[in-house]
């Protein structure tokens, strides 16, 4: 009998056992893929956010925390907190474009809804929109909202939207684009400011330089024109990705510790495998089979566990991600990630990485019970009842 059809056979001898034993690995596995899936989705999508913002620099409040720039690339509601004066004061320096925004919420069909107060014109350059319905027009009693929103509440050109007991009606809809700005609706800045009661104050200011090269120099002169703080889009892009690492990293370490558990499955089947089997390992000894081959064949076994485990696990994880994608895009961190399916059915260097794992973890799992086996003597084993 060849090897291979003796380790599917002592394999399968014990069918519930392998079953369960299996489901555990396939458990481990099918976590693991889910959180790199989910998590690679996620940080494709903050540096695409950060590219769709435009901006070399984001000119914040001072003392602003870690949230609040991310909220600059999610587009959650922040506080107002800078006021017109300095933002005509960065926008007068020479070599730069600056453009303020002010972030809101409302509620359409009492779902949270963003609304973000912008300067029409500059706008509409500055992001190259198109419209698909209707006309750009931001008045005191008009709107322009996104295709997202537009899809997602079913509203068309003329259709009202009440904005903190304002009624306001859609001038048009724009193009989509695949990003969060199809998740808004979008006010007049002066109306807006009106509308929410802040004053001639904004949320953050974006900044695109003429020369590059020069950044630190716009940084240094922004600063000393207006009390504020400013970050380079790659400082924001970084700190952001930093906190997504360190979210990802430790998800990721609590599913590599179910398949280590897993493992301890591996490492009790094996070693009743052992009990279970002593007459015919004797019997294989008997009739020449070396220590390295009975060794071998238990150390097959347990790696037969990681890789149908790991295979099953691989194709678990990237079905549930999938699945799982859309709804958790609806939380409030992650929902700039929008209506586009961020996680990709299938993965070649997640599904490499995490069989790879799967394999390894189970043949470590398997050494100590291949190495009990080998070391059987061959009177004990074959006299064994």
């Amino acid at each position: 009998m060849k090897p291979a059809t003796l380790v599917l056979r002592n394999i399968t001898r014990r069918r519930s056992r392998f079953a369960f034993t299996l489901l555990g690995i396939t458990v481990g596995v099918a976590s693991l893929v889910t959180l790199l899936s989910l998590g690679t989705g996620l940080e494709k999508e903050v540096r695409k956010q950060a590219d769709v913002l435009g901006a070399h620099l984001v000119v914040t409040p001072k003392g602003w925390c870690a949230y609040e720039q991310i909220s600059v690339l999610t587009g959650e509601t922040l506080p107002e907190a800078i006021p017109g004066a300095d933002v005509k004061k960065i926008a007068s320096i020479k070599g730069i474009q600056a453009l303020p925004y002010l972030t809101q919420r409302t509620a359409i069909q009492n779902q949270p809804v963003p609304v973000v107060g912008i300067l029409p014109r500059e706008m509409k350059e500055y992001k190259k929109w198109e419209i698909e319905k209707g006309e750009y027009h931001l008045d005191e009693k008009g709107v322009v909202v996104g295709h997202g929103i537009a899809r997602q509440f079913k509203l068309s050109v003329d259709d009202v939207v009440s904005i903190r007991g304002k009624d306001f009606r859609i001038r048009g809809i724009l193009a989509e684009v695949g990003n969060r700005d199809d998740l808004a609706v979008y006010l007049d800045l002066p109306v807006a400011q009106v509308l929410y009661g802040v004053g001639d104050k904004v949320s953050f200011v974006s900044v695109k330089v003429d020369d590059i090269s020069q950044i630190d120099k716009y940084i240094l002169e922004i600063q000393e024109t207006a009390n504020v703080s400013v970050v380079s889009d790659k400082q924001l892009l970084k700190s952001v990705l930093g906190i997504v690492g360190a979210v990802g990293n430790a998800l990721q370490l609590i599913a590599a510790v179910a398949i280590l558990a897993a493992c301890f499955g591996i490492v009790n089947t094996m070693m009743t495998a052992i009990y279970e089997r002593k007459r015919e390992i004797g019997i294989l000894q008997a009739i020449g089979a070396k220590r390295r081959m009975i060794f071998s064949l238990f150390l097959a076994e347990s790696g037969f566990y990681g890789l149908a485990g790991g295979f099953l696990g691989v194709v678990a994880g990237f079905l549930f991600s999938y699945a799982a994608a859309p709804y958790i895009s609806q939380n409030e961190f992650t929902a700039f990630l929008g209506s586009e399916q961020t996680v990709r059915l299938f993965d070649p260097l997640i599904t490499a990485e995490a069989l790879a794992f799967s394999v390894a973890v189970s043949i470590l799992s398997g050494i100590y019970p291949a190495w009990k086996a080998s070391r059987l003597s061959p009177v004990e084993a074959i006299s064994y009842e």
